[in-house]
């Protein structure tokens, strides 16, 4: 049962930085298709970014260009850096892992159908 720990999420101002963290229980993100995403109160959960075993990196337009997705295989832990961070960037954040495709990743990535393992989720709120 593969488990994932998301943590540093919290509160800053517009324009401010964030680094997202997603431990996992076992050796997965050499062998799985990870991603992140986000829910905001009343909204469908959104695909941010996913990276594949190989570290191929793919993002939504919403997110191109401020957020960057990245893992640490000896550790075991997905990163999510964000910068020049929006009020509309607040929501509860997670991480995600599918292990259907050997490692590479759904052409539809961004479904969260897509993803059998979940963490728990953290906190970003971000302040005008």
């Amino acid at each position: 049962q593969v488990r994932l720990e998301e943590s540093g999420g919290g509160s800053v101002q517009a324009g401010g930085s964030l680094r997202l963290s997603c431990a996992a229980s076992t050796v997965i993100y050499s062998r799985y298709c990870v991603a992140w995403f986000r829910q905001a109160p009343g909204k469908e959960r959104e695909g941010l970014a996913v990276i594949d075993k190989e570290g191929i990196a793919t993002y939504a337009d919403s997110v191109k260009g401020r957020f960057t997705i990245s893992k640490d295989n000896a550790k075991n832990t997905l990163y999510l850096q964000m910068h020049s961070l929006k009020p509309e960037d607040t929501a509860m954040y997670y991480c995600a892992a599918d292990d259907r495709r050997s490692g590479y990743c759904s052409p539809e990535w961004f479904g969260s159908y897509e993803y059998g393992y979940w963490g728990q989720g953290t906190q970003v709120t971000v302040s005008s």
